[in-house]
């Protein structure tokens, strides 16, 4: 097949993670002629291309295509766009992020492209939005829904989320969980001793770790007051931060008036190659996020074999399933997020198990080469109906 798959930045994230593994799968295990079409990727969150280039993947930037809404820009990407698969003259086009989502259909569609899929990472509209934003980014999506064939999903919680917004109706969607290279986390555990020594964890410290970008709705600030609580009746847990952000300063300002700032560490900003190394040095997982389609921290963590804790948001209840895989509690719930972390530093029996057990279901969900083959077998059934 000619495939073409449209982005707006190839910045390091879990969405462009999964579109380039996806475009190499292609290459690899079907032969396809693939090209990923993508805006400028420049930012702090560092560029994904170079670290799985491969030889026979065609790169096309749309230099118009950025992230924050331009009409004029935005214009002038959807004609860049048009022009770019016109020359290819693709069978299928495959979409993702809401402003490639929305402009890429919209041209493929024109161009009467046989197949046009798009894949849902996270919904563009959510409670956090203001109601105008909300409705605007929800028509948008009405709209771009009825010039596509199929809609795929990270999580079957995108799904109902899509489905109560009035996108499309539910038998227009297919999930198809975001795959990953796993081998890494899987061998987390070789990293345990040299992690632990670097930021000088004893052997009976219990550390609790978050992944996430130090930004807004990412739920850092109840962790840390959670932590208050924890520190009180544990004093052998710590808490190792994973990321980098604007809220650094603020979060920082917490943690010291909380008068726990020798329980938490960070690491800053590292590349995604290094996440499987501070997974190793962990215990548990905590993933505090107010709004994720499905965290790939969290089944990270489990591939790992680390027990997760989570704010029953989004995804995050198919993967920490509570006395399973983890504990899942109502979101911003400090208290109960405290008690999760008492409940599993006091026993290490049952992070082994939950860890365990998450371990042996993520290993089948999240491979990224069945992944590829999930989708390539939707290609080709929306190519027979056309045909």
């Amino acid at each position: 097949m000619k495939v073409v798959h449209i982005i707006t930045r190839m910045i390091v994230g879990g969405a462009q993670e999964n579109t380039l593994l996806n475009c190499i799968d292609l290459i690899d295990q079907y032969g396809d002629e693939v090209t990923l079409i993508t805006g400028p990727s420049e930012g702090p969150e560092g560029q994904l291309l170079q670290r799985f280039y491969h030889p026979q993947l065609k790169i096309m930037e749309a230099p118009a295509l950025t992230r924050n809404i331009k009409p004029w820009q935005d214009w002038k990407a959807y004609r860049q766009i048009r022009r770019i698969l016109a020359d290819i003259n693709p069978d299928v086009v495959h979409t993702h992020s809401a402003k490639a989502g929305i402009l890429g259909r919209l041209a493929a569609w024109h161009l009467k492209v046989p197949a046009v899929i798009h894949t849902v990472h996270g919904a563009p509209f959510h409670p956090y939005q203001s109601a105008l934003a909300r409705r605007f980014f929800a028509c948008c999506e009405r709209y771009a829904a009825k010039r596509c064939h199929r809609l795929l999903c990270v999580a079957d919680a995108m799904t109902d989320l899509m489905v109560e917004g009035g996108v499309a109706d539910r038998d227009r969607f297919t999930t198809v969980y975001s795959g990953m290279e796993i081998e890494d986390y899987l061998q987390a555990d070789q990293h345990r001793t040299e992690v632990r020594e670097q930021f000088g964890f004893n052997t009976n410290d219990i550390v609790v770790g978050k992944i996430a970008r130090l930004f807004n709705l990412k739920g850092h600030k109840y962790l840390v007051a959670a932590a208050q609580q924890v520190i009180q009746q544990n004093p052998h847990v710590h808490f190792l931060l994973v990321g980098d952000g604007s809220l650094r300063p603020e979060i920082e300002a917490q943690i010291e008036a909380g008068g726990v700032t020798d329980h938490f560490h960070f690491t800053g900003l590292v590349p995604p190659t290094d996440v499987p190394r501070y997974l190793g040095g962990m215990d548990i997982l905590a993933h505090t996020s107010l709004r994720e389609g499905l965290a790939r921290a969290l089944p990270q963590a489990l591939l790992a074999g680390k027990p997760v804790i989570s704010f029953n948001i989004d995804g995050a209840r198919e993967v920490c399933i509570t006395d399973v895989t983890g504990i899942l509690t109502n979101a911003k719930d400090v208290d109960a997020l405290a008690e999760a972390i008492l409940r599993l530093a006091g026993d290490a029996g049952l992070r082994q198990q939950l860890g365990e057990a998450g371990r042996a279901k993520c290993r089948e969900m999240y491979s990224h080469q069945l992944m590829t083959d999930r989708i390539r077998a939707i290609y080709q059934e929306v190519l027979n109906s056309a045909s």
